[in-house]
């Protein structure tokens, strides 16, 4: 599985700071502060795959194996702190009949409906960001399902 929270990146740039902090002294509490303060170098986002057959016509499904995400020009994506954009998690949402990846982006390409390309098995793999941050991609309120 993935690998969103590690040492490298803060809970607010994973998308799990929260409105209030507690009065009571934590580990990490000073840290978590001033990560609130700042603006993040890189945003949680979810990417949903537009196309996943390669050019001899497999079906491929990236495994969050640390896959670099990329611009629609090829370029790596690199934040302010070094950081290379990678998919952290990656598998089916049958629910939704899509094939889903997260990776952190910096925030110029968390851009909801941007455009970018993963690499997987040495080929380039068209993805667009469905979701910026902790947001779900199913329908909460069973609106679609009521209609």
């Amino acid at each position: 599985m993935g690998a969103e929270l590690e040492s490298e990146y803060n809970p607010v740039e994973a998308g799990l700071n929260r409105a209030k902090v507690k009065s009571a002294d934590f580990i990490g509490k000073a840290e978590y502060l001033k990560a609130r303060e700042e603006k993040p170098c890189a945003v949680m986002c979810t990417l949903e795959m537009i196309d996943n057959t390669s050019k001899s016509g497999i079906k491929r499904y990236p495994t969050g194996g640390n896959e670099p995400i990329l611009t629609n020009t090829g370029e790596r994506i690199v934040d302010a702190k070094g950081r290379v954009s990678r998919v952290t998690t990656a598998g089916a949402a049958p629910s939704l009949g899509k094939y889903l990846l997260l990776a952190y982006l910096t925030p110029e390409h968390a851009v909801e409906g941007n455009e970018l390309r993963v690499m997987y098995m040495n080929e380039l793999f068209p993805v667009r960001v469905a979701r910026v941050g902790s947001q779900p991609l199913f329908d909460p309120t069973d609106a679609r399902m009521k209609s």
